[in-house]
């Protein structure tokens, strides 16, 4: 049998691997044949720890999908520093470009909002929207990174506006400007950390490093049209259609590749919030996780002084358990804490020792101020509304002090049950004693009884003594002689 030549072999050895080749460029690129998908996620409020396990989640279910663009519609006071941080890390190591876009009219990106629009792959702005004000104002935690450091949602110490004539004075003011002598170091620290870091997205995405300093710095802000003129955003649009017709074409820097977007037919999926995003902005919510505490430290305090009921002390358990996980998750005070936790252990000892209200009033006092500083940020969002610690430190006080006063003159109260509560108790005799010895019925039981004293059948008897099994009895008339 012949063989066949070997140039011939060699030809099919080739003919198959760029068969091979032309399959896996398919099976590459073939799902993106149809429409480009583009997901869109709004996000209006404050920046937490909901919010950003939501955006993240979002985020890696639409690498999941193969999805060509996220867009996340922003309309934020600013947020948490930790949140925002995570949202940044995910954008800035996706394989899915990320459209951020303030909207609707009216909507802001202000403090932790700035520093999202600089991370994005396109940043896009509505007609009457603004950005800045991102000075940290606050550090929650003790980090050298700002733990968990809230942003400002004011325009403290602003000396620029978004006027057009004012503009060109603040690009290059921000390196000439020297902090407050009177500022810490820990604030001169977390200010210039937030610099470098917003300095460090405006050059990866080749926007205006210098105003994003300032923005830091002196809490500049910017309308949507200046911010366009100085090159802080990508886009200006009317609407979301006018913002991805604008993007269809740019290149981007999808983690460290260039990519080109191709949104001229696509399709549109909206990403809304599932039960644990709800779920978590419940717990979270500053007064919601303060009620959870208190809820959890009052049902197990019950339960010490009635145990066995459960109820109170089930409900307690799993309250203060959530409780304390969105306490994690907040920029909490651990002094307010602790200040909480002595005044509520100062209105208990009141309860067990009277003490003419000082220990009471003292603990009132410690519950308060510790509520007052429990939430360790400036954010109106996560802080505890004072109505709510009023009326929740009367509660406490109340409670603390009159009803456990009232369970402790029931713990001393006269024994009504056992051998201690058989005596000076009145039962009726049987029949007639003899020797002195007889049955009385006590109680509803029938006892052996003595007495030294004649008692006949139906006469009412009063225990004097229990003496083991037996009962020592005196005549009903006699018994207190």
């Amino acid at each position: 049998m012949r063989m066949a030549p070997r140039w011939l072999l060699y030809l099919c050895l080739l003919m198959l691997g760029c068969f091979l080749l032309l399959v896996a460029q398919a099976q590459e690129t073939g799902t993106r044949a149809g429409p480009a998908e583009v997901r869109v996620m709004t996000l209006q409020g404050p920046i937490g720890p909901a919010v950003s396990d939501w955006f993240t989640r979002a985020l890696y279910d639409a690498e999941d999908a193969g999805a060509d663009l996220l867009v996340l519609e922003l309309d934020t006071p600013g947020g948490l520093d930790s949140s925002m941080r995570d949202m940044i890390k995910a954008i800035l190591s996706s394989d899915v470009p990320v459209a951020t876009f303030v909207t609707p009219r009216g909507a802001r990106a202000a403090s932790a909002g700035t520093y999202l629009l600089y991370a994005s792959h396109i940043a896009a702005m509505a007609p009457a929207t603004n950005l800045g004000s991102a000075t940290p104002v606050q550090i929650g935690g003790s980090g050298d990174d700002g733990g968990d450091m809230p942003f400002s949602l004011q325009n403290e110490g602003s000396t620029a506006d978004t006027q057009d004539g004012e503009g060109d004075s603040v690009e290059g003011q921000a390196r000439e400007t020297k902090a407050p002598d009177n500022r810490s170091a820990m604030e001169k620290k977390v200010v210039n950390d937030a610099v470098a870091y917003i300095r460090g997205l405006a050059e990866l995405r080749g926007r205006n490093a210098d105003w994003a300093e300032a923005a830091v710095r002196e809490a500049v802000n910017l309308s949507s049209g200046e911010a366009l003129e100085k090159n802080v955003i990508d886009i200006r649009a009317d609407s979301l259609t006018d913002m991805l017709e604008q993007a269809d074409g740019r290149q981007v820097d999808v983690n460290g590749k260039m990519q080109t977007l191709a949104l001229k037919d696509h399709t549109l999926a909206r990403v809304e919030k599932d039960w644990r995003t709800e779920f978590l902005s419940v717990i979270t919510n500053p007064s919601v996780a303060y009620i959870l505490m208190l809820v959890g430290i009052y049902g197990l305090i019950l339960e010490f002084y009635n145990p066995g009921v459960g109820v109170p002390g089930v409900v307690g358990a799993i309250s203060l358990l959530v409780g304390l996980y969105a306490l994690q998750m907040l920029p909490i005070s651990y002094v307010g804490l602790g200040l909480i936790l002595l005044g509520i252990g100062l209105m208990a000892v009141e309860a067990f020792s009277p003490s003419f209200g000082i220990l009471g009033g003292g603990g009132a006092v410690s519950f308060i101020v510790g509520s007052i500083m429990l939430m360790d940020t400036d954010v109106p969002a996560y802080q505890i509304a004072m109505p709510l610690i009023a009326a929740l430190a009367v509660t406490t006080v109340v409670i603390m002090v009159f009803v456990v006063r009232m369970a402790l003159q029931a713990w001393n109260a006269t024994i009504v049950t056992g051998q201690e509560g058989m005596e000076n108790a009145t039962g009726v005799a049987i029949h007639d004693f003899e020797n002195g010895y007889g049955r009385v019925r006590v109680l509803g039981e029938i006892w052996q009884a003595e007495s030294g004293e004649p008692i006949r059948e139906n006469n009412i008897v009063r225990v004097l003594e229990v003496r083991g099994l037996k009962l020592r009895v005196k005549p009903e008339g006699q018994a207190n002689v």
